[in-house]
């Protein structure tokens, strides 16, 4: 390591370090020096201790769906200002607020939709992103979801949702929690209508989209350390007067106790996924021989 110049710089977690900036990264979960190149071509997944990164929804697109099958639908939706809000002593809009996350996150809303092949199959796939506006559902989130199940019952075709969210966006309020009802209908329409429905459950999936759609698929997948949960643990623990064990909310707490069916790690998710999709929908099987995954792409 003598050849590298050594100077200071502000590591992924804004922390100094005398360490080549770009080539290493300390990991937030085993907290050791990482070469950063290795976690980014590993799906962004600590290579010494699995620690999986939040990455954002097309990239986790590229990694899991067959290369250029990706056509994205209802890209046009996104949400409005029903309720005037606005906080005229801190300067706080709400379509501004949507502008900046607009331009953060590179998407109109906090889920992209569309249709997708999976090792061969086909598939109706939902994404969500945290970074914009904590993945929060408001009402074009509901609408999107729905409109994607739609999609799977009118073309018989099993829907995939990645799912990460903070939960209901305060800024439309009563809007926001009747997205939970409304989504939680379409996924009895999926149901009524034998379209299977599978759920990844990413780090966070928290709050109403965790109590609606997210909690009601067919097969719930979760990836490893997520944390999954309805309410803070304060609030519970307030509401309840008991005191919750260690990492309850965690996916391997949910598994362990019903709550989710497997736990699979990031870079395992595309040929796990492709099995159970090849297993419930035999009939969506296409001819495509060399299915192969998308490059990592750098963040």
């Amino acid at each position: 390591m003598a050849f590298l110049k050594r100077r200071r710089f502000v590591s992924v977690i804004g922390r100094k370090s005398e360490l080549p900036a770009g080539l290493w990264m300390k990991c937030h979960g085993c907290q050791k020096v990482v070469y950063h190149k290795d976690v980014q071509q590993n799906q962004m997944v600590c290579t010494l201790c699995g620690y999986h990164y939040r990455v954002k929804a097309r990239k986790r697109i590229l990694w899991l769906v067959d290369m250029d099958t990706f056509q994205e639908t209802h890209a046009g939706l996104q949400s409005v200002d029903p309720l005037g809000f606005v906080i005229p002593e801190v300067g706080f809009s709400y379509p501004e607020k949507l502008a900046q996350a607009r331009q953060k996150a590179g998407m109109n809303e906090a889920m992209i939709t569309g249709f997708a092949q999976i090792e061969g199959t086909r598939t109706v796939l939902g994404a969500m992103d945290f970074s914009f506006r904590g993945g929060s559902m408001g009402s074009a989130l509901g609408e999107k979801f729905c409109r994607a199940a739609k999609d799977a019952v009118e073309h018989n075709l099993p829907l995939v949702v990645l799912a990460a969210s903070g939960g209901a966006r305060m800024e439309e309020g009563i809007l926001s929690l009747m997205q939970m009802a409304k989504t939680a209908d379409a996924v009895h329409e999926m149901n009524d209508a034998g379209v299977p429905y599978i759920c990844v459950l990413t780090n966070p999936t928290t709050g109403g989209v965790y109590a609606s759609f997210a909690s009601l698929a067919d097969i719930t997948i979760a990836e490893p350390g997520a944390h999954i949960g309805f309410a803070g643990p304060r609030l519970i623990e307030g509401a309840l007067k008991v005191k919750l064990p260690e990492g309850f909310q965690s996916a391997e707490y949910q598994f362990e106790n019903g709550f989710v069916d497997i736990i699979v790690p990031r870079t395992k998710l595309r040929s796990v996924l492709g099995k159970l999709l090849r297993y419930l929908t035999p009939e969506t099987r296409v001819e495509y021989p060399q299915a192969t995954a998308s490059a990592p792409v750098s963040v």
